[in-house]
């Protein structure tokens, strides 16, 4: 079955007032709109669209049948999203599959409120994530080397000082020299309970840094522009926030359209800015490090952060088929595929598909997959169904297939599929597995 869903975008602070209207071709509310949420996730599942006299929820269509619409007799283990990012995330951590288990029964057996803002554990799965940039999406993620980020604190402690602060470049040198020493991973845990302690020498390098960016041309004195460009944000945006100077102890990615990051269980991250398409497992537990006013638990966040350095921060796809690239990180939860379609006879007077594309796409459906179309128009059918399933997808418009006969996209633009981890029923599928394994450097 080929089923329209659809979802009104979550209304976080964080977000853009004008993306995902202009992506859903609705008018624009006034608030900021971040997520657009496409699964069974019970905090917001989508609506199966124009089927139904009453609201029908994703859930209760899988429910209805789940053998027939579900992954196994079960839910959607993943979620689909799509980000509109218009101000930065707070710094976070999800944890993984045990830590979450244990999370989640301490706190159901302590009797803390699922929906109390002071919970951590709001389900007990795990949540590894995925993004793709649409537009350009900045980014903070997975720890750098300890050297990197001491040369950086040295270089602006340098620039405080020519500014004439000499307290402040006193400040920010001993901030670099927290960073010195044998054990990075025991370093970096270190300044996180340091950075949060309440110490008052935070606040006063945070007071230097504060001051150095609003005074001094510091990218042009041999500190990284977009280094100085995310502080000035942050600054901004959560002034006097610890989680400031935490930042300088992540990588900074600045991600093209296509380019995606993978967030495995236990990464310390935080998007800056951006358009994107996002899959994870389907939870929603979050422990917080700051640029936030919502519930921050350093003690525990100190306990199931990884701490170790991130030798690459970006994920590489693999080339499945023309027109088809994938990224399958090596989780059972989820993998996402594009396709890009373009018109036969634009392939046919090229002599050859441009930006990637294909006059057609064949992607198999052994488990269910949710699907959205983020440029152009594509028609989705199975041809090799017992009855014909057609439907002709916008951009913005999103389709719940249920598990069967292969798919054919045929059209003029781009889709974005997710569904469980594996083989997309592709052979050229296998290398993704391969990038997939430890990044981490040492």
């Amino acid at each position: 079955m080929l089923i329209f869903i659809e979802n009104t975008p979550r209304a976080y602070a964080w977000g853009s007032r004008d993306a995902l209207p202009d992506m859903l071709g609705m008018p624009p509310t006034g608030e900021p709109q971040a997520e657009l949420w496409l699964g069974a996730h019970p905090g917001s599942p989508a609506t199966v669209a124009k089927a139904t006299p009453g609201k029908q929820t994703l859930i209760d269509l899988i429910e209805s049948d789940p053998e027939h619409y579900g992954v196994d007799g079960r839910r959607l283990p993943f979620l689909l999203k799509v980000l509109a990012i218009g101000a930065p995330l707070s710094l976070q951590v999800h944890p993984d599959l045990e830590q979450a288990m244990d999370g989640y029964a301490a706190e159901e057996a302590a009797g803390v409120p699922v929906d109390s803002p002071q919970r951590n554990y709001g389900d007990p799965n795990h949540k590894p994530e995925l993004l793709v940039a649409l537009s350009e999406v900045r980014a903070l993620s997975g720890f750098r080397s300890l050297d990197e980020a001491r040369r950086e604190l040295f270089a602006l402690a340098s620039c405080a000082r020519a500014s004439g602060d000499a307290t402040g470049a006193t400040a920010l040198e001993a901030v670099a020299d927290r960073l010195a020493g044998p054990d990075p991973d025991e370093l970096r845990r270190a300044f996180l309970d340091w950075a949060f302690s309440g110490d008052g020498f935070v606040a006063r390098a945070l007071e230097a840094l504060a001051a150095l960016l609003a005074l001094d041309p510091v990218e042009e004195r041999g500190v990284d522009p977009e280094r100085v460009a995310a502080l000035r944000e942050l600054v901004a945006t959560h002034p006097g926030d610890p989680g400031i100077l935490v930042s300088l102890l992540l990588h900074l990615v600045l991600l093209s359209p296509g380019e995606a990051i993978f967030l495995g269980a236990r990464q310390l991250h935080a998007y800056l800015g951006g358009i994107a398409v996002e899959v994870m497992a389907a939870s929603d537990n979050v422990l917080r490090a700051g640029l936030t006013e919502k519930h921050v638990d350093i003690a525990e966040l100190c306990r199931v952060v990884d701490t170790g350095e991130l030798s690459e921060p970006r994920f590489p796809c693999a080339r499945l088929a023309p027109g088809l690239i994938g990224w399958q990180p090596g989780v059972p939860d989820f993998q996402l595929l594009r396709a890009r379609l373009c018109d036969p006879d634009e392939a046919e007077d090229t002599g050859s598909a441009p930006d990637e594309s294909a006059p057609e796409v064949r992607v198999s459906a052994p488990h269910p997959v949710v699907l959205v179309a983020t440029a152009g128009r594509v028609r989705v059918e199975r041809p090799e169904a017992e009855v014909a399933e057609v439907a002709n997808v916008r951009r913005g418009q999103s389709l719940y297939v249920s598990a069967g006969e292969t798919i054919l996209l045929t059209g003029h633009g781009e889709v974005f599929l997710a569904t469980v981890g594996g083989d997309p029923g592709n052979d050229a599928g296998s290398d993704a597995n391969s990038d997939a394994g430890d990044r981490r450097s040492g």
